[in-house]
């Protein structure tokens, strides 16, 4: 109840622009799996945790109270991550807690990145994908060149903007990739970790893919086409991409576990 304002403001204002159309989305996946995890969490021995449930809880409703009383939203929406395992472990205890800590943890993806942090990473990894798009697409013999974040191709001049290649997206990816180890449940933690951080070059390269996808439709069928449908439906193939991605290096990793399993 306490956090309905604070989700009807954000469909109405933060959650409209186009960097933060994936919280909607976090935020919906969690209360499924919430749902899905409702069962382990209510028969989870009842063994409550005041000493650290009770300042987790008032640390978490002086998060909120600072977010919302001066329009942080950073830190009203942070507090979640607070004031939730402070009400498992006062409800239920560790155990609980556990049950449910994916959940949790997931709504970190639904918290607004600092402008600053955003926009110290995001042109470098513009330009990253810049360069790599007109090499590739230099290589195979299109007439493309670079200026900084703006390739040239024919006619057409096309800007890389933030949501082809920015923060916003591989923060949105990650958490695609997280979800997937969550369903697929592997139990080796360094095969978890290590499909975690390759999530990174992962999300790189489905970029890289968007743009080259986005600069030869410009190219053979003109400025409209490319800022029209296919524009918009080359966010559902980003992440398309980066989801076959994910699925084919976990299948290597995989592959490499057993092989070295059976060289033992």
């Amino acid at each position: 109840m306490l956090f309905i304002p604070t989700i009807f403001d954000l469909t109405r204002t933060l959650w409209r622009s186009d960097d933060q159309v994936h919280g909607p989305i976090v935020l919906f996946v969690a209360l499924y799996l919430f749902w899905s995890l409702r069962n382990d969490v209510l028969e989870a021995p009842v063994a409550p945790k005041p000493l650290i449930g009770w300042p987790l809880l008032i640390i978490g409703l002086i998060t909120y109270t600072l977010g919302r009383s001066q329009g942080l939203v950073i830190f009203e929406i942070g507090s979640l991550l607070l004031i939730l395992p402070a009400l498992l472990l006062l409800m239920r205890g560790g155990k609980g807690l556990k049950a449910a800590w994916f959940p949790i943890f997931f709504l970190f993806f639904m918290i607004p990145l600092p402008g600053p942090i955003v926009d110290s990473l995001t042109m470098p990894m513009k330009i990253a994908v810049s360069y790599v798009t007109e090499n590739i697409l230099y290589n195979v013999g299109y007439p493309i060149s670079r200026n900084g974040v703006i390739l040239h191709m024919g006619q057409y001049q096309l800007l890389v903007a933030d949501a082809c290649a920015g923060l916003h997206t591989l923060f949105s990816l990650e958490a695609l990739g997280l979800l997937y180890l969550h369903i697929i449940k592997h139990e080796s933690w360094t095969r978890n970790t290590v499909l975690a951080i390759l999530i990174i070059p992962i999300s790189f390269t489905a970029n890289v893919i968007r743009v080259i996808t986005l600069t030869l439709v410009t190219y053979y069928f003109g400025d409209e086409a490319g800022q029209g449908f296919v524009h918009g439906f080359a966010g559902m193939v980003l992440f398309i991409t980066a989801l076959m991605l994910i699925i084919a290096t976990d299948s290597l990793l995989r592959f490499g576990a057993k092989n070295q399993r059976e060289q033992t």
